[in-house]
């Protein structure tokens, strides 16, 4: 049964669709052009006009979904531009969900580590600790903010203790209810990160890291407990990231629960295939099908890519 491409297709027991991918865009306030990103090729920081054009170009190739990544000119302690009605997001949200809105579902990362001036995921105390409870206070303005600005659906990424809980309740006391929040359940304190901090302009104070509120690669069971704990909290959709380092962690959530659950193939994913492919050592699209293959095989519902229009315009 494997001896033409014809019944191959026939027998195959997983495929890749336009359907599963939702693209990563990241836009910047104090741009009026796209700006590359060294580390990120093909991928670029967003000014608002030619976000817009992105998302036209993917609404054409039948992506269903974007996430949105903000980079404010003004950084500050508490990451006030997060929740800004006039902050560089809530603008792209506007402006997408009237262009946009029911072509395409519009996703909004809710985080703070872009908006802080010392690069971490919260509020911190004296030590540079991040202190959690005051954290998830300003998650559920951002979330507010959000929402209003038209979101379709918050992705909360900050680990933090009760962050759910805290972004639903202050939905749902604020009519907005009808809401999903695809929950950042299992984060992992990873390795493959470090283009996206080029992308959103983010450098942690002091050389610090954030193993003390994101996952330790050494642990998979605890995953299970963070994603138990965010779909009572009233998660409607649970993610895993990174992806191809933690196919075993997909898998195990997977068979744990009956929500959709999401997989992020993150930056430094994207960037070794890109660099692999540059050198010309592997097959760059053979690899970009193989490894999203590898991540919907494990049990993901639909995947994060920075390869996303590049499958999109494949398939077709």
């Amino acid at each position: 049964m494997r001896g033409s491409d014809s019944i191959r297709r026939l027998v195959a027991e997983t495929e890749i669709s336009v359907n599963d991918l939702v693209a990563p865009l990241f836009v910047r306030e104090d741009i009026d052009s796209p700006q590359p990103i060294k580390s990120l090729p093909g991928i670029v920081q967003h000014s608002q006009e030619s976000l817009l054009n992105e998302v036209a170009e993917l609404v054409d190739l039948g992506v269903p979904g974007v996430i949105l990544f903000g980079l404010p000119t003004h950084k500050d302690e508490i990451g006030s531009q997060a929740w800004a009605e006039d902050g560089v997001v809530q603008i792209a949200l506007n402006e997408l969900n009237a262009k946009f809105g029911s072509h395409i579902s519009i996703m909004a990362d809710l985080c703070l580590d872009e908006y802080t001036d010392h690069g971490h995921c919260g509020v911190l105390d004296e030590e540079g600790n991040v202190i959690n409870d005051a954290t998830i206070e300003l998650y559920a303005q951002t979330a507010i903010a959000q929402a209003r600005a038209g979101a379709q659906v918050i992705a909360p990424s900050g680990m933090m203790d009760g962050q759910v809980a805290a972004i639903r309740n202050a939905l749902d006391a604020n009519g907005y209810s009808h809401l999903p929040i695809l929950a950042y359940s299992a984060k992992y304190a990873s390795a493959f990160y470090g283009p996206f901090r080029d992308a959103v302009n983010v450098t942690i104070a002091g050389g610090g890291d954030r193993k003390g509120y994101q996952q330790d690669w050494h642990n998979s069971r605890e995953a299970a407990v963070e994603v138990a704990l965010d779909l009572a909290e009233g998660a409607d959709m649970v993610m895993v990231k990174p992806a191809l380092a933690y196919l075993d962690v997909i898998s195990q959530v997977r068979e744990q629960v009956d929500c959709p659950v999401a997989a992020y193939q993150v930056s430094g994913e994207y960037a070794m295939i890109k660099a692999a492919a540059a050198n010309g050592w592997i097959d760059e699209q053979a690899v970009m099908f193989e490894t999203l293959g590898a991540i919907k095989r494990a049990g993901a519902s639909f995947i994060l890519s920075y390869f996303s229009k590049d499958v999109a315009k494949a398939l077709q």
